[in-house]
């Protein structure tokens, strides 16, 4: 019992270190809907505020060059998929701001960029690996056909539950293997998968009720968001998740021919 709660609290403080990021925007959000600062808007203030906090990431050393690459990437994805979406009328954001593009205020980059924030601090700080990694070609055709379904189920015929169904098959032998204190511990990477995409999904029932953005079924008062955004969230992950993996490897293969290279 007492290596279970010793492992347990080790694990808890490395998943908050993880999420220094999120816990922040929602810190901000909160903050933000209480805090008015007269000819600055809020989603404007909110944009300054993630600003200031990726400097102060990566100039405290929290988060590498290479990382802010990584959340760069994830930063442009979710603004093309949340313009996408606001357009169709998915969700919206009702406040007037100057950092709007087309209906979407820049700072909600930065939530998905948060996301990328949470794996590249976790897959470091709990020493990540991955065993039984399906074929490259194979994830990211997969990874591929679950984004493009977020925009494309709104013209042709949804494919999210045969995309959720394919993944059993294609990472069924996939394990994340961590490390916990000096233990090595290990997890199916479907069920990380999930456990994500059902945290993120609680984080927008927060996100939400401080008015980050409505649902349709919100706009005359916060309500929980459906239990349904689970498997979009879940989905979503899969996503980073291939990304922040194929581009880690991509890193070690580099580093493997540079040091090759200086063997030579």
């Amino acid at each position: 019992m007492i290596r279970a709660i010793r492992l347990l609290l080790h694990f808890a403080y490395q998943e908050a270190m993880s999420c220094l990021f999120p816990v922040f925007i929602f810190a901000s959000l909160a903050l933000s809907k209480f805090v008015i600062i007269p000819g600055l808007g809020r989603y404007d203030l909110l944009l300054l505020l993630c600003l200031f906090f990726q400097v102060v990431m990566v100039k405290s050393g929290l988060e590498s060059k290479d990382e802010l690459k990584v959340i760069t990437v994830f930063h442009l994805i979710g603004l093309a998929l949340e313009m996408f979406k606001v357009h169709m009328g998915s969700w919206g954001y009702p406040e007037a701001a100057y950092s709007k593009v087309f209906g979407v205020p820049l700072y909600s980059g930065f939530m998905y960029a948060s996301v990328a924030s949470y794996l590249c601090q976790a897959w470091r700080r709990l020493d990540v690996t991955l065993t039984a990694w399906p074929k490259q070609w194979l994830a990211v055709l997969l990874g591929g056909a679950i984004y493009l379904n977020f925009f494309t189920h709104h013209y042709l015929v949804d494919i999210r539950w045969f995309l959720m169904i394919a993944i059993f098959p294609v990472f069924w032998r996939t394990r994340v293997h961590f490390r916990v204190a000096e233990e090595r511990l290990w997890m199916p990477l479907p069920l990380a998968y999930f456990l994500i995409g059902f945290f993120i999904w609680i984080a927008e029932n927060i996100a939400t009720f401080f008015g980050a953005w409505y649902y349709p079924n919100q706009r005359d008062g916060w309500e929980i968001v459906h239990l349904s955004k689970i498997s979009s969230w879940f989905l979503l992950v899969i996503v980073s998740f291939i990304i922040v993996a194929q581009l880690k490897h991509v890193k070690s293969m580099r580093s493997s021919f540079s040091g090759n290279q200086k063997d030579l």
